[in-house]
């Protein structure tokens, strides 16, 4: 009887799952301006300093927060740091953009946490498929931390992949 062999397992193929990178998106919030503006288009700063004093703070706890205008006014830059000093006690991060901005560099900063020393002269593969939706933006940001030590790099499956990059052979 010839014995089944498993060739993906001994191949030494090593998987990345970059889903267990990704931010809880839930942990992303705004902070828009526009709220706090005089007819939404005008900074009053008496009465922003005045709203800023009186605005629930906490509800930023533990948060990230991406500071933002959605109204087409001149804000001034002074305006977003006194933002940022008013959550720097309660939220996680703060970034000014967008909540998908922020949840984008949320996931390259996670990325960039990965340890290399375990892929080094690995074959790996980033996982592809999975049940949450990973993000473009973290294939680049792992492909460009892994890419100097792996031996080589694949997307996809063990049993599947699509070949990314091969380390030239050393003479």
């Amino acid at each position: 009887m010839d014995l089944i062999v498993n060739k993906v397992a001994e191949s030494g193929i090593v998987t990345l799952d970059l889903a267990n990178y990704l931010p809880v998106y839930e942990d992303v919030v705004t902070f828009d301006i526009k709220p706090f503006l005089f007819r939404e288009m005008i900074l009053k700063e008496k009465d922003f300093r005045d709203a800023m004093k009186t605005h629930d703070w906490e509800q930023y706890k533990d948060k990230n927060v991406a500071i933002y205008c959605s109204a087409d006014a001149i804000v001034p830059v002074w305006a977003y740091m006194l933002i940022a000093a008013y959550l720097q006690p309660f939220a996680a991060g703060m970034y000014f953009g967008s909540a998908e901005e922020l949840y984008k560099k949320l996931v390259t900063d996670a990325i960039n946490t990965i340890d290399i020393t375990e892929y080094t002269d690995k074959r790996v593969v980033l996982k592809g498929c999975g049940d949450k939706a990973v993000p473009e933006i973290a294939y680049v940001a792992a492909t460009e931390k892994l890419r100097p030590v792996v031996k080589s790099l694949m997307y996809g499956e063990p049993c599947s992949t699509v070949p990314i990059y091969k380390q030239p052979l050393k003479k």
